[in-house]
């Protein structure tokens, strides 16, 4: 029996008030500017689409706890992307958590690999993607 995937979870200190965060997390521009294009909402429900280097993803906002919380569905595969912000006064820390994997050997269609294989890529990919963030906000 395949071991389940672990969720991906990445945890950054921004030397920005979480307002400024808030702000490039939860708008489709600033989403824009360090991750995808989309025509994101910051609405509970809103189902919108990321651009991805496999096309286009479907998506759809779970949950919006301004300026602490967004959570939202990622694609068909069952992923939940979340953003979870914490006031430091003028600095924020910023974890991201990336779940819903399967278990490791199940093969992930638009990718055509191994569950396993694309988490340790994409944990990598997220990796660069929080340093975009933390300079873009900065």
């Amino acid at each position: 029996m395949s071991q389940m995937v672990q969720d991906i979870q990445q945890t950054i200190i921004i030397e920005a008030p979480i307002q400024k965060v808030w702000n490039m997390v939860s708008t489709s521009e600033g989403i824009a500017s360090w991750f995808m294009p989309n025509d994101f909402q910051p609405i509970e429900g809103h189902e919108f689409h990321l651009q991805t280097p496999f096309g286009s993803s479907p998506c759809k906002v779970l949950k919006i706890e301004q300026p602490r919380i967004l959570s939202f569905s990622w694609d068909k595969d069952g992923w939940i992307v979340s953003f979870i912000l914490k006031d430091l006064g003028d600095k924020t820390e910023f974890t991201l958590i990336h779940g819903g994997w399967g278990s490791a050997d199940d093969i992930l269609p638009k990718a055509n690999e191994k569950q396993s294989v694309v988490r340790d890529r994409m944990a990598q990919g997220w990796t660069g993607i929080l340093e975009k963030l933390r300079k873009v906000v900065a």
